[in-house]
């Protein structure tokens, strides 16, 4: 029996609840709704329908809210990025300063100091220094584009048969939607991937089939540095030399500005290029990015904040949070490319990094040499394997420990053994708010939070990151 439809008519969106989504009120019911913002009026299908709770998706929004504003790209609403430019900038940083409070509040519970400010970022557009493309043979047919295909009688899944470049298509994995500008990356970006993508259909090239896993090319991913270096990865589906030549040839020449060129053979059905080897076509296989006055090695497989100058307001106030004074032994954990750990390490006596990682710590050496860091040590493995009585022996028991987990949060074990090492001060980076309410939450047991900033990273987006100060309860008894 087909389930029916539940709408919900005329639901006023109160409210922004978290994760991109609004909330509004039937009856004593919440109900979380996505592509709403506060004051909006909308009818809502409901695709969750539980005693206390619903969640659902506007089926027409009657009214919009009064804050709402234009969004700057055309391509809002279909690419699935930018998911807040129909709100202002100064309602995006509101909304998120409130989601990291409401949420350590509500799943640490635990007591928490006043929130600093959430810091802002200055541009707002342009701002991401990393970038990547898909080709793809399969074209995404948004909903205005799709009624007027029906609308005429024409074939749609021939529509769709088309060789396109840009960002895959929300919630699809074979389609993708064609880009003609995108505002995340500053030029060449734009002006390379759709000269790329003309050039390849004028010399038929094979763009990728995600689903039939065939074509040529597949993926470019573009990086653009502080020092004005600009690498550019292409990711080929099949090895052919004569079209190889032909594409490579054309970059060169058109875009003299690419100071690292490289390319990877991925005849693999993920797209993960961690398990390839990039072939260098020019320059030295990887550029240089700059934070304050510290140099970074990035290659075509390098982890870095993809926003280089709120990375270095983030940074800075992770340093200030350290409390250094340059007698410190500083354990940055999850330490990547090393990239927190040099950021502070004019401030501290040592610095040891550990990383599950091999290629990270690679880098992480190679930088901290970069920057002539004698004083710090990175070593690969697990935090918890690795941090045992003979490392603490040999490196010196902590002062202050720096954890950047990824968004899945502290490891249990990793959670009691920094309960067991117990160093004076710690500071938690996190791009997960969530996550580190729960792990802040275990941590209280001997610590108690002083300090707590958000930092947004990802302007127009529903992602922010939050630094939290945690202090050794019996410092402060």
């Amino acid at each position: 029996m087909k389930r029916q439809k539940i709408i919900v008519e005329d639901l006023l969106i109160e409210n922004y609840a978290a994760e991109g989504k609004s909330l509004g009120r039937q009856n004593g019911k919440v109900i979380f709704v996505e592509n709403t913002v506060p004051g909006d009026v909308a009818d809502v299908q409901l695709y969750k329908n539980k005693k206390d709770w619903a969640e659902g998706f506007p089926l027409n929004i009657k009214k919009y809210s009064e804050d709402r504003v234009v969004p700057f790209c055309q391509h809002f609403g279909v690419c699935g990025g930018c998911q807040w430019q129909m709100l202002p900038y100064e309602k995006q940083l509101e909304y998120k300063q409130r989601q990291v409070y409401d949420v350590l509040k509500r799943i640490g519970k635990i007591q928490l100091p006043e929130l600093l400010p959430i810091a802002g970022a200055d541009e707002t557009r342009f701002y991401r220094n990393k970038i990547e493309y898909s080709f793809s043979a399969k074209k995404f047919i948004a909903e205005e584009e799709y009624r007027q295909l029906r609308k005429n009688n024409e074939d749609i899944t021939a529509a769709a048969q088309q060789n396109v470049a840009g960002f895959y298509a929300k919630g699809v994995f074979d389609k993708v939607v064609e880009i003609k500008k995108c505002w995340l990356q500053t030029e060449p970006t734009n002006t390379l991937r759709n000269a790329i993508a003309d050039f390849a259909r004028q010399n038929n090239f094979a763009f990728y089939d995600f689903r039939e896993h065939k074509g040529f090319l597949r993926n470019m991913m573009v990086r653009i540095a502080t020092t004005g270096e600009i690498m550019v990865n292409i990711v080929l589906a099949q090895r052919d030399e004569q079209k190889m030549k032909l594409l490579f040839d054309f970059m060169l020449q058109q875009f003299p500005q690419i100071t690292t060129l490289l390319y990877m053979l991925n005849e693999k059905r993920n797209d993960s290029i961690y398990d390839l080897t990039p072939q260098v076509i020019k320059g030295k296989g990887f550029i240089t990015q700059q934070l304050e006055n510290f140099q970074y090695k990035i290659s075509p497989k390098s982890f870095f904040q993809t926003n280089t100058k709120q990375a270095e307001k983030l940074y800075s106030i992770t340093r200030n949070f350290a409390e250094l004074t340059g007698t410190e032994i500083v354990y940055d954990l999850y330490c990547g490319t090393g990239s927190i750990g040099i950021f502070v390490s004019e401030k501290a006596k040592k610095i040891i990094g550990v990383d599950v990682i091999d290629e990270a710590i690679a880098d992480a050496r190679e930088n901290a040499a970069l920057n002539n860091i004698a004083n710090s040590s990175f070593y690969t493995g697990d935090v918890t394997d690795i941090c045992d009585d003979h490392f603490f022996e040999k490196h010196g028991a902590p002062d202050v420990v720096i954890v950047d987990p990824p968004r899945a949060g502290l490891h249990g074990k990793l959670l009691d053994k920094l309960l067991q090492i117990q160093a004076p001060i710690m500071v938690y980076v996190s791009c997960n708010p969530a996550t580190q309410a729960r792990d802040i939450s275990i941590l209280s047991e001997k610590y108690s939070v002083e300090k707590m900033q958000p930092v947004d990273m990802f302007p127009h987006t529903h992602h922010i990151e939050n630094v939290a100060q945690l202090k050794l309860i019996k410092l402060n008894q």
